[in-house]
């Protein structure tokens, strides 16, 4: 019976807590801004990849339509375009001599332009 009553030094003093919770709190206040770096990178790089996956429908597009202008991405559909959640894309001109679109994503913070001849993708 006296082996449950003894008093030794187990367990941990009040200020050696206080410092673990202190390094816990310092590493949380760096990894959280980090992480919410690492998400508005996501959503911009997926704007981004939008815009070279309309970029390529398009051009299928005026492969069959050597005179066709596109308005809007409804008009991809056919040739395997599938808009993602949150990216928009906007045509300033949509001809096959001159084809501009931009494209942004709702939680990003860089609008990415392309703009033919070329095909050169710009934040």
């Amino acid at each position: 019976m006296r082996a449950f009553c003894k008093r030794g030094k187990d367990g941990f003093t009040l200020i050696e807590l206080m410092i673990v919770i202190a390094i816990i709190g310092i590493l949380a206040a760096i990894a959280i801004p980090q992480f919410s770096a690492y998400k508005t990178r996501g959503y911009n790089a997926s704007a981004k990849s939008e815009l070279k996956n309309a970029h390529t429908a398009a051009r299928a597009y005026f492969i069959d339509n050597a005179g066709g202008t596109l308005a809007s991405t409804s008009s991809l559909a056919p040739f395997g375009y599938r808009s993602g959640s949150g990216v928009a894309i906007a045509f300033q001109t949509g001809t096959q001599t001159g084809l501009a679109m931009t494209s942004t994503h709702s939680s990003g913070t860089i609008t990415y332009s392309l703009t033919t001849p070329g095909g050169a993708i710009t934040p």
